[in-house]
């Protein structure tokens, strides 16, 4: 069978650009304008913050609250400071808790950091943000102070569990202004996960979708939702993996045939079916296995994992091989994106949060708002807000 295995290992969205106004810290005022020092007013202004941090590699008990966490300033030409409004949790946020992928990270630290740095600690996790630009590096020119903003935050850099953020300008996008930074917070990192499977692995795309099938294994989480959508969108026919109590949800997004894998022999149900030219895995433990004899024979269908053994195998091994792969700007996909948000918790229960993660069976993404403005519908809910809908194709948002 001339069938490609592809792993889909790129994680990171570049979304390109934004504009300016004014930030109240405080109690302060402040007029921010276009920085051309090397030392920004902002920076100054602000050494710590709160943020959520590990200080070693464990279980859920490692998360840690601190309000003196260094905050991020403007060190380069290129970077953006963003005040985070949401953040919101993927599975790689649990499995570099556990310590996923320490030995690469780090390296790639050191690199960053010039060797400054004797430890990795304190790691702040979170790799997705919506916030409000509150400050520039003299060669940023598609940001300025006040923009609204989102990002898919690379794992090397500090994450968005925190009310500050520093990126460079070119993994920065403006967020669509039809999304609130709850909704814009569920997006980047799978956007950029699922573009990179599909399109860089997968080899799909807008213009060659039409005649297309696809299978997703596991297709109620963040991945599963957004790549249901975008290829929809691209004319492919989707076949999608689920249980029974999620299959409104993934018909509501536009799968067109679902497969219960509660049911029964879920190889063999699928095996009746025709096959596919690109079968996309977020699942394994086993599936590796079956799933490529799904595949059309001698047509160059693919199989893409995104259970990925690369860092793993690194820690183990010692080993610095492979990359990440960025996705497509998201601003180049001009469809049509419903947000799946499952979940929303208040910036004081992230541990609860990640609990939530843990405990499987997505139906979208569980998102945590930082910024008490991005808490707003929440006055007067206690605990968690479940946002658990299924959500049909007629209440998607125009990401533009």
């Amino acid at each position: 069978m001339s069938s490609f295995k592809v792993i889909a290992c790129g994680r990171q969205l570049f979304l390109p650009h934004a504009r300016g106004r004014a930030l109240s810290s405080s109690g302060h005022t402040i007029l921010m304008g276009r920085l051309k020092g090397s030392l920004s007013a902002f920076s100054r202004l602000q050494s710590n913050m709160s943020a959520w941090v590990i200080d070693e590699y464990g279980n859920n008990g490692v998360l840690r609250f601190t309000e003196e966490a260094t905050a991020p300033s403007i060190s380069s030409g290129d970077d953006v400071l963003i005040r985070v409004h949401a953040a919101s949790l993927n599975p790689i946020d649990i499995a570099m808790r556990a310590g996923y992928g320490s030995i690469l990270l780090k390296l790639r630290r050191d690199l960053m950091s010039l060797g400054q740095n004797a430890s990795e600690f304190p790691i702040i996790l979170g790799r997705d943000v919506s916030g409000v630009v509150v400050d520039c590096g003299s060669g940023v020119t598609h940001f300025t102070p006040g923009d609204e903003v989102w990002a898919a935050v690379p794992p090397w850099k500090q994450g968005s569990l925190a009310e500050l953020v520093s990126l460079s300008e070119y993994e920065v996008s403006h967020k669509p202004s039809s999304l609130s930074h709850t909704e814009a917070a569920s997006v980047p990192y799978v956007a950029s996960t699922a573009l990179s499977a599909l399109v860089n692995a997968g080899g799909l795309g807008r213009d060659n979708c039409a005649d297309k099938r696809v299978l997703i294994i596991g297709a109620s989480g963040g991945v599963g939702t957004f790549s249901i959508q975008l290829l929809k969108a691209w004319g492919a026919h989707v076949t999608v993996t689920c249980s029974h109590n999620a299959e409104g949800l993934v018909r509501g997004v536009g799968a067109d045939d679902v497969v219960d894998y509660t049911a029964g022999d879920v190889a063999a149900e699928l095996g009746r079916l025709e096959k596919f030219d690109v079968v996309l895995d977020n699942v394994g433990g086993g599936s590796e296995h079956w799933a490529p004899d799904l595949l059309k024979a001698w047509s160059g269908a693919k199989y893409v994992t995104l259970v990925t053994p690369l860092l793993a195998n690194t820690d183990s091994m010692g080993l610095l091989e492979g990359g990440v792969r960025s996705g497509l700007a998201l601003s180049q996909v001009a469809v049509k994106i419903l947000p799946v948000v499952e979940a929303t918790f208040p910036f004081a229960q992230v541990p609860l949060a990640f609990q939530k993660l843990e405990g499987g069976h997505a139906r979208g993404k569980t998102v945590i708002s930082v910024n008490q403005e991005a808490q707003e519908g929440m006055a007067g809910t206690e605990g968690v807000e479940e946002n658990t809908s299924e959500a049909g194709g007629d209440g998607a948002k125009e990401l533009n």
